[in-house]
């Protein structure tokens, strides 16, 4: 495995201060640039690090570090632009799970998070390789040293031994890890977005002086839009566009630009990075499309090589609202209001409706970026810089793809507990994956993975642009509602009938009222009012009587949301009554959510001003609206109250021996493949999964043995042909059940091996398994998300009711639990009609350790549990199948760019 580490590409990271660097294993070519590294060092620097001043020290360091691979030790510099920052070693002298390791950083870099980086990202090898401890000696007056390995974020001990510190560092990855990895790196993130969004000048080449280019479009919005730092162009056949003063060259500026704005040719875009590049530019946004695979990679190279954020290609361009800032770097129509909503989208134009709409609902945006084919920065960078920058309490997405799905999920969990993250689910329609490989594969959709990932995330998910709207609309404006219980009052029965079906069918509860409640609303609403819910208070009803009834179900405890639903009337007009008033007067002083539905209303959603303390009311055409909003509110408000899950430990797993067991496997069969029955077995034993008994026959002899022994009370198996490649065995009739002594297992034997010939490789004979509920339970590995767990009603006809719920791994408890309670079989699992429920803690089990087996397994394919029995007395994988692929072990969390 350390082999296979080593010829990975060098992945690119982030300082401290945003700067970005190379991070790759030293290689004999690097000699005399790490000799050169030691050599330039301090004789304070050196002798902290080797204990002793001698230059003899720094080169046999260079010798050991550019020595050819070896087990057993692994050597990380740091680099950028060809000049190495610092050196992180690890050797295990010949130990299996210990290592010792060595970090060295060159003068003037220290407190920049050069040794930090370098450390995690030699954590992450060392894990893979299977190292659990690193110990290090550090002189006790080298406080720097010392303190990095305790601000790691591991669990670290110190042992004193004379004028020397031995630390003890222990690899678990826990979340105290990972946070301290995302604090570090949020910092990193926001810092060297800084030169992006909040440029101090700013220059676009490819503004040429005929109207309708892109590049002349971008530099009129950033001129028109109240940018007030500078401002160039550049264009080698004038000296001014639009009034902008205008140069031949970035190299020819007066000053550096922080961000450059790339609107030339595809064929352009290469050469103009290069030149941004050297001449220090920190960022470039490239609005360019059409680059082929050298173009792109040439544009690529010249960002990490000089470390430059990038913004597209292929993009509509950034916007940043900060007061005494205002840069408008896009070429939409018209500039975007400032405001509070951040947004960021891969698709321009879903970024010019979000911006229209934001806009006329009076939210207005803090920062936009359309990230295009995003080559570079993304929304897990957009979402950490709304977390940081004070503005925005809104975050708004539109992503099309995901680079880190579990990165991305551990940023939102965070910033979703300080503002809600509302997204539209793209692509929903397309056909996804339904391979014929197993039942689970088949189960799995791009559409499912992605709400796993919604859900587990805390993300508000939308169908549609407009729901988007709508949900922010009622999140901007609105308190969370306590729960899904909602009170419709109408001026309209048949306005309040269409509002109760669709909160209905948006899965919120319309409670009854008590008596008292009734009382109180008769008393305050005219005759003829009928108090149900809907509370119908008749056309009649006055701003004053409407004030009353909404007022008096603020206090009413029965409910947590209040939606009216308001149509015009010559009543309210002849009598000189606004009804909306009765919304609008004092929305400060309500502890729920009130929002209204206008049927008449021209816009598919208002914010109507409050007419004292400067809150808003949203205002819908249509009840579904209104209702899938508050349904998303609910949701929230359910995702915040429920507290963080946690990942439940485990007995008797045996993590080693199911490497084992995969390795074995993969050595057998190099491109991968279904376990037999026997292997499959061995590696769900290691996870403690429970199967029914069963034993393995090739012969009809020793089937007839097997179930002898196999056999239960009442003398019954069922036996089941294997060979390579077999999964659907009931579609391919190769199973025989409810065999009853020597004389039907013989005549099943020679079934299946007439059928199937020399293709049959053997038979499993199992105990006939007593009745019970079948479920379903398996894994996907997704390339891109990771392994997806996916639980519902099984048997034959799992794919055809397709009651599925999924997941994505690790399972945490919540987890867990949403799994079991999510498809539409869940009411059998608790019991109905008299029967008891199934032994829901072994479900859970089995859960999490199918969750532990896929995270600790990245070669796990799939996994294909069907049916698994479930009944008051335990749970039971009556058929299980299991496939490998040859899989190198990936670090979701390691810090690195794209």
């Amino acid at each position: 495995m350390t082999d296979d580490l080593l010829e990975r590409s060098p992945a690119h990271a982030l300082l401290a201060d945003g700067t970005t660097v190379c991070i790759r294993p030293a290689t004999p070519g690097d000699h005399d640039r790490l000799k050169g590294f030691y050599d330039e060092m301090s004789s304070e620097n050196l002798r902290l690090r080797f204990f002793s001043v001698s230059r003899r020290s720094a080169g046999m360091a260079a010798d050991r570090a550019c020595a050819p691979p070896r087990p057993g030790y692994r050597a990380l510099l740091a680099e950028t632009r060809g000049r190495v920052l610092g050196l992180a070693e690890y050797d295990t002298g010949g130990e299996k799970d210990a290592a010792e390791i060595s970090i060295a950083v060159a003068d003037g870099l220290h407190h920049r998070g050069v040794g930090t980086l370098l450390i995690e990202h030699l954590v992450s090898a060392a894990r893979a390789d299977g190292i659990t401890t690193f110990t290090a000696d550090a002189l006790s007056e080298n406080r720097e040293v010392l303190r990095l390995f305790a601000d790691l974020g591991l669990r670290t001990s110190r042992r004193f031994e004379g004028p020397e510190t031995r630390c003890t560092i222990h690899l678990d990855e826990d979340d105290a890890y990972l946070s301290a990895v995302e604090s570090r790196g949020r910092a990193a993130d926001v810092a060297s977005l800084r030169p992006l969004l909040c440029p101090e000048a700013v220059a676009v080449v490819g503004a040429g002086r005929k109207p309708g280019s892109v590049g002349r479009a971008i530099l009129h919005h950033i001129h028109t839009g109240g940018y007030t730092r500078r401002l160039f162009a550049v264009n080698p056949s004038v000296t001014s566009v639009l009034g902008v003063p205008c140069y031949p060259s970035v190299s020819a500026l007066p000053r550096t630009p922080d961000l450059v704005v790339v609107a030339v040719p595809a064929a352009a875009v290469p050469a103009t990075a290069e030149e941004c590049g050297k001449a220090g530019v920190r960022a470039l946004l490239v609005v360019t499309s059409g680059l082929d695979p050298d173009q792109a990679q040439a544009l690529r190279t010249a960002c990490r090589t000089y470390g430059m954020r990038m913004v597209g290609p292929n993009c509509l361009g950034i916007s940043h609202t900060e007061p005494g800032l205002r840069l408008d770097a896009t070429f939409a129509d018209g500039h975007p209001s400032p405001g509070s909503a951040g947004v960021a989208v891969q698709s321009g134009g879903i970024g010019i409706a979000l911006l229209d709409g934001l806009s006329r609902l009076g939210i207005g945006v803090s920062s936009f970026v359309s990230l295009g084919d995003k080559y570079d920065v993304s929304g897990n960078d957009m979402l950490q810089w709304w977390e940081s920058d004070g503005r925005t309490d809104l975050a708004l997405l539109h992503l099309e793809s995901f680079g880190n799905p579990r990165a991305f999920s551990r940023t939102a969990r965070r910033v979703a507990r300080r503002m809600p993250v509302l997204t539209v689910d793209a692509g929903r329609s397309a056909a996804g994956r339904r391979a014929a490989a197993s039942h689970t594969a088949a189960a799995a959709t791009p559409t499912m993975t992605r709400r796993a990932l919604f859900t587990q995330a805390g993300i508000t998910a939308t169908s549609s642009v407009g729901e988007l709207l709508e949900a922010a609309a009622l999140l901007h404006s609105q308190t969370l509602p306590a729960g899904n219980r909602v009170a419709i009052v109408t001026n309209a029965g048949g306005a309040g009938v269409l509002a109760a079906d669709a909160c209905a069918e948006a899965g919120l509860a319309l409670p009854p009222f008590t008596p008292t409640m009734i009382d109180e609303l008769l008393a305050v609403l005219p005759d003829g009012a009928a108090i149900g819910n809907p509370v119908d208070a008749t056309a009649a009803v006055t701003e004053e009587q409407l004030t009353d009834c909404v007022d008096a179900l603020m206090e009413y405890p029965g409910v947590d949301a209040v939606l009216v639903a308001l149509v015009p009337t010559a009543l309210a007009t002849a009598t000189g009554d606004d009804l909306v008033k009765a919304l609008t007067g004092a929305p400060g002083r309500r502890s729920k959510p009130v929002l209204a539905v206008r049927l008449e209303q021209d816009l598919p959603v208002k914010l109507l001003p409050a007419a004292d303390e400067g809150g808003t009311i949203p205002a819908y055409a249509e009840p579904q609206a209104a209702a899938r909003a508050l349904a998303h509110a609910a949701d929230r408000a359910a995702w915040l109250a429920r507290p963080a899950g946690t990942v439940p430990a485990l007995d008797d797993v045996d993590t080693e021996r199911a490497h084992d067991i995969a390795d074995a496997h993969l050595a057998a069969h190099p491109d991968g493949g279904w376990l037999d029955p026997r292997t499959c077995a061995d590696l769900l034993a290691c996870y403690g999964i429970p199967q029914i008994p069963w034993a393995w026959a090739e012969t009809e002899d020793d089937a007839v043995r097997a179930a002898e022994r196999l056999q239960g009370a009442d003398g019954r198996v069922v036996m089941k042909a294997h060979w390579p490649g077999l999964v659907h065995k009931s579609e391919e009739r190769a199973v025989h059940l409810d065999l009853r002594g020597e004389p039907q297992v013989r005549a099943a034997f020679r079934d299946l091996e007439t059928r199937f010939g020399n293709l049959m490789t053997g038979v499993v004979v199992q105990s006939l398994a007593r009745r019970g509920t079948e479920l379903f339970a398996g894994v996907v590995q997704d390339e891109v998300f990771g392994p997806l767990v996916l639980f519902g009603l099984g048997g034959t006809a799992t794919e055809i009711l397709a009651d599925h719920a999924a997941r994505l791994a690790p399972l945490t408890d919540h987890d867990v639990h949403d799994l079991i309670t999510s498809p539409r079989c869940a009411p059998l699992l608790f019991g109905t009609r008299g029967n008891g429920p199934v032994d829901l803690e072994a479900l859970e089990q089995l859960l999490l350790r199918l969750s532990r087996l896929a995270a600790d397994l990245p070669q796990l394919a799939e996994a294909d549990f069907n049916p698994v029995l479930a009944t008051p007395g335990g749970v039971t994988v009556l058929d299980a199948r299991v496939r490998l692929l040859p899989r190198r072990p990936q670090d979701p969390y390691l810090r690195r760019l794209r």
